[in-house]
């Protein structure tokens, strides 16, 4: 009876030491991790230069709020580095639109109505003349004669007997924004801004260093959601331009009503990150 009393005594020792021998393993492997981690994650998403800020513009907040899509890239552009400043509805005005470059954003996000129009909404439907963001600001044939009659601003509505407001086109950035865009990524949530690229030549040769949008109308909560997915990627997968619409378009696809995709302009920026873009 003693023999087997023996035998356990002498088998728990070596029981001890191997279960110490894998904690001290796991460990050193947990370590280790989170070591390779850290590293990783300076080398994948440097943080951007303190006091790099980004812009939301939400024309659209005061009649199709959404607030996840505010909260999310909100969270995305925060955890890139950027410190984000938010304007929606009655914010966003022509003098918002025109004082834009002068307040450095290194990334916008327009959630507008915009699109292809006439300039003329009281009158027949008359072919379009080019592209343009809708401001939140009623139309006033009275304000803004020097850039009415410049073709800058128009006025439009979304369906006929909707209000009028004042929009901004091409010849509104090239000529009345009030300095220059620092390499300034721009990104479009709404309605075929590149269905022509008269609006994405105009930010670019105002110093912006890529422009995305769609090539054609979108429903809201399709665009909002593909928007989102383009952030995440540019920002927490570090992606290439042409890998973050790709990937965008592999995973959400076009628009399922109209058939939009989105687009980048210009092409020679598909191969840079958004950390490259905007230094």
């Amino acid at each position: 009876m003693t023999k087997p009393k023996a035998k356990k005594t002498q088998e728990k020792p070596q029981k001890r030491s191997l279960r110490w021998l894998w904690v001290a393993l796991i460990l050193f492997i947990a370590v280790l991790a989170v070591i390779f981690a850290f590293q990783r994650s300076q080398f994948i998403t440097p943080p951007v230069p303190e006091g790099t800020s980004a812009a939301i513009v939400d024309q659209l907040y005061s009649n199709y709020p959404n607030e996840d899509f505010t909260s999310n890239v909100t969270e995305d552009l925060e955890d890139f580095g950027f410190k984000v400043d938010v304007y929606q509805g009655d914010d966003v005005t022509v003098d918002l639109y025109r004082n834009l470059p002068i307040y450095d954003y290194q990334l916008i996000v327009f959630r507008v109505h915009s699109g292809t129009i006439s300039p003329n909404p009281e009158g027949d439907v008359a072919p379009t003349t080019g592209t343009y963001l809708f401001t939140n600001e009623p139309f006033n044939r009275m304000k803004y004669t020097r850039e009415l009659l410049g073709d800058e601003l128009a006025a439009a509505y979304v369906l006929k007997g909707d209000p009028v407001y004042f929009v901004i086109g091409p010849k509104f950035i090239t000529h009345s924004m009030n300095g220059d865009f620092n390499n300034t990524v721009v990104i479009v949530d709404g309605c075929s801004c590149l269905h022509y690229d008269d609006l994405a030549q105009a930010f670019t040769s105002k110093g912006a260093s890529c422009y995305f949008a769609w090539d054609h109308s979108v429903e809201l909560a399709y665009v909002d959601e593909a928007t989102t997915s383009l952030v995440e990627n540019l920002c927490s997968k570090g992606l290439s331009v042409k890998e973050a619409v790709d990937h965008t378009m592999a995973t959400i696809g076009p628009d399922p009503d109209w058939g939009a995709w989105l687009k980048y302009y210009p092409a020679q920026s598909g191969d840079e990150t958004l950390q490259e873009l905007i230094q």
